[in-house]
């Protein structure tokens, strides 16, 4: 057990401990970053991004769903559950920023874009509103993911990540997963003001 804090309310341990499949195979995944730079920029994540989140909303009303992906994670989600064969999850190393600064066994990092990203809810309010208050803010975000709402009508988690870019990429996803822009046209206009 690691107990770090790298924020005013989160510590290391859950940040990398906090997904459904880590928690299924828990004694199998070592969920730590290996790299000193990955720790740095899950701290500048929750300092500049998850602390304003949390200060605002409540620490009560937060869940962090997808934290940091180490590469132990990152196999087991890339497999199929052995009694449902449904692969245990999804991630996009070379562009989600999950993996922070971790570097592959070619001695390259895992996504060129570095900084760090989580998924989070704030169970009180719709997701679409928290993106309202994320732009009014004007946190310094690098990419931002909208998932939308479930068949049922249950809001998803959204994606953020922070990185020295700040680029303030905003992406909406359509029910079939594919990445677009459609639906985001007022987040994107409100960005470039």
């Amino acid at each position: 057990m690691l107990i770090m804090e790298i924020g005013k309310y989160l510590s290391l341990e859950h940040f990398c401990t906090c997904t459904k499949t880590y928690t299924k195979y828990a004694d199998q995944i070592d969920p730590y970053p290996q790299n000193l730079d990955s720790i740095v920029a899950i701290q500048a994540l929750n300092t500049y991004i998850l602390d304003p989140i949390i200060d605002h909303f409540g620490y009560d009303n937060f869940q962090l769903t997808y934290g940091f992906c180490s590469p132990d994670l990152k196999r087991f989600l890339n497999q199929k559950d052995p009694k449902t064969g449904v692969k245990n999850g999804r991630i996009d190393p070379s562009r989600d920023q999950h993996m922070a600064h971790e570097i592959n066994r070619n001695g390259k990092y895992y996504c060129s874009r570095l900084g760090a990203a989580c998924d989070f809810l704030i169970l009180t309010v719709k997701s679409n509103e928290v993106i309202d208050w994320i732009i009014s803010v004007k946190l310094p975000f690098d990419s931002l993911y909208y998932y939308g709402q479930t068949a049922s009508g249950s809001d998803r988690p959204i994606h953020i990540s922070y990185s020295r870019q700040h680029k303030k990429a905003l992406w909406a996803f359509t029910t079939k997963g594919t990445p677009t822009r459609k639906g985001t046209e007022k987040w994107q206009k409100a960005i470039k003001n």
